[in-house]
């Protein structure tokens, strides 16, 4: 029977689960053991499986990387939990240089099976290093697979396919998201790693969004509905590698207009590869140049500006508007918005 789940239970059931169909599995990481992490992700784990299965590791996060290397080596499928984004960032070299090159350098003879867990992006009124939006540095590296599940059901599903995955994967969970709630049916199986979702249907714009700003986006759909007339079809992504194209393709041949929306920093970001992926596919269909909306290029800031630099509903909206119906939009205009810049 299905029942009312947070983001969080949804994401410690499927650790739980993992746990206790696979003796392989290992969960590990700063305070994870009889504190269950900063976030209770892993609350009751060390209880339930003894302190061999789920247990505290030094505040060393490059060795936290690199022991998990071993561990795979000797046949286990480590779960490491970074407390915060950017606390992940002094294991970025063991990341970059190991993890996701490890197959490619034993021709396939070893894989790195682990999940790295990253809290990650803002919305909670946090600080420097505590909200970072890290996704940009880990698309960029080849063999890494780089998921961010946005409701309950794809958080279980995706971790349960993730810690089953012979590849390593970057698991960037939204902190904002962790006390959404959804009705759920434990265990949930959504679609499976490198598919996106149509989460709502329209036929004007596509909205193409992933992790922290899905619920934004649908709001703002929703809002443009009531308010405009505007009918938007809001994709979720929920894997950034592998990408698919095939979905968001789709969309917008439909809609013959497309806005990206990423909460990180706009310049070199996911939103831009996204928004060349859907030019480069898509442009004979489109009706206006591809827009994005983002995060300002800035620093993350202290919690009193946190509302000025994440993107919002107005800022979505506003987007929306420029490219609707305009017969020749403003490209300058575009270009500057696509930044991050509200215009």
């Amino acid at each position: 029977m299905s029942q009312p789940t947070t983001y969080a239970q949804a994401l410690n059931a499927a650790l739980r689960d993992s746990l206790r169909e696979d003796e392989s599995v290992l969960v590990l990481g700063e305070d994870v053991g009889a504190l269950g992490g900063v976030f209770r992700i892993t609350d009751g784990l060390t209880r339930d499986f003894g302190e061999d299965r789920c247990f505290d590791t030094p505040l060393a996060e490059a060795g936290i990387a690199g022991f998990a290397v071993g561990l795979c080596t000797q046949g286990f499928r480590p779960v490491i939990e970074m407390q915060f984004d950017a606390f992940g960032y002094p294991a970025f070299e063991q990341v970059v240089s190991h993890v996701a090159k490890m197959r490619n350098r034993t021709r396939g003879r070893l894989t790195l099976p682990m999940v790295i867990r990253y809290p990650y992006a803002g919305g909670i009124g946090g600080v420097e290093h505590h909200c970072d939006s890290s996704e940009g540095y880990y698309v960029h590296t080849p063999g890494l697979h780089v998921v961010t599940p946005s409701t309950p059901a794809d958080a279980y599903s995706l971790l349960r396919e993730a810690i089953a995955s012979p590849d390593p994967v970057i698991f960037l969970e939204p902190k904002s998201l962790y006390w959404s709630k959804a009705e759920l049916e434990l265990p949930a199986r959504t679609e499976p790693i490198g598919r996106a979702v149509v989460r709502r249907e329209g036929t004007d714009v596509t909205l193409i969004t992933y992790g922290p700003q899905v619920p934004n986006a649908l709001k703002a759909a929703e809002v443009a509905a009531a308010e405009e007339d505007w009918s938007v079809e809001v994709i979720d992504l929920r894997s950034l590698v592998p990408f698919d194209d095939e979905t968001v393709a789709a969309s917008v041949r439909r809609t013959g207009r497309a806005v990206v929306l990423a909460e990180a920093q706009g310049f070199g970001g996911m939103g831009a590869e996204i928004a060349a992926r859907v030019s480069e596919r898509c442009f004979h269909s489109l009706a206006a140049p591809v827009l994005r909306v983002s995060g300002l290029d800035i620093p993350y800031p202290p919690p009193i500006l946190e509302h000025t630099h994440l993107p919002g509903v107005d800022r979505i909206l506003d987007t929306i508007a420029r490219l609707q119906w305009d017969d020749e939009p403003d490209l300058t205009h575009a270009t500057a918005g696509a930044q991050g810049v509200p215009a």
